[in-house]
């Protein structure tokens, strides 16, 4: 028998308790759901166990920080810093997601369906950052790696001083960042994006360009010069 989900109202409890409520019902292998989240910061961070949690509104800053294998459902819009650190588990927005939406995540899925502001997926590590919507500034800065499927459009700098990461663009790049350079995708990569699009009820776009580091800055090189003080 399935145990009914523990509600937890945030206009009657402080973030710290809903977020010891939120691990405790997870712990005991209940779902959540969280109630009036009035654009709460840090709500549901460092969440250890797998489950599900549905927050019932739009989020402040870093919902779903340093998840490690919990589903976090966000019926709204979220803030700054969305699921920064995660290293396992999924955590999906149905709005929008401001800036540095999976900030070095290290592993699992981040689902954004509308737009990302500046920095998204800035120095992830791993993982998976899929945006149904457009991304702004700077977005895939200092990438490690992982994979990042942008489809609408990508803003200025996109990719700037990235390492081994990947980028999909559905729509139009104002401009590629530092060491960013455009590429041919294979048929089974594209496939591959295809299918995590689809995967969470997003659509695929007509088309799909990958950008990846051009590599000139991997290793210091005397002749460079320019591209180096350009990344600095």
């Amino acid at each position: 028998m399935v145990a009914d989900p523990t509600v937890i109202d945030c206009a009657t409890s402080g973030t710290r308790e809903v977020n010891r409520r939120l691990r405790a019902a997870l712990g005991t292998g209940s779902s959540a759901i969280v109630r009036n989240p009035g654009a709460r910061h840090n709500i549901g961070v460092a969440l250890l166990a797998r489950g599900r949690v549905v927050v019932d509104g739009s989020v402040g800053y870093y919902c779903g920080g340093m998840n490690d294998g919990a589903t976090v459902q966000i019926e709204g819009s979220a803030g700054w810093g969305l699921a920064e650190g995660m290293l396992s588990g999924i955590v999906q927005v149905d709005g929008n997601a401001g800036n540095a939406a999976a900030a070095s995540i290290r592993g699992g899925t981040v689902v954004v369906r509308g737009d990302c502001a500046s920095r998204a997926g800035v120095n992830m590590k791993g993982g998976l950052l899929l945006i149904g919507g457009d991304a702004g500034y700077m977005s895939a800065f200092m990438m490690q790696r992982g994979v990042i499927v942008i489809s609408g459009n990508a803003g200025d700098a996109l990719a700037d001083s990235m390492y081994e990461g990947v980028v999909y663009v559905g729509g139009e790049i104002a401009s590629l960042g530092n060491d960013a350079v455009v590429t041919d995708a294979s048929a089974d990569e594209l496939r591959s994006v295809g299918d995590d699009l689809e995967r969470y009820g997003m659509a695929r776009p007509a088309r799909l360009r990958k950008v990846v580091a051009g590599r000139k800055l991997w290793n210091f090189a005397k002749h460079e010069m320019a591209t180096w003080r350009e990344a600095l």
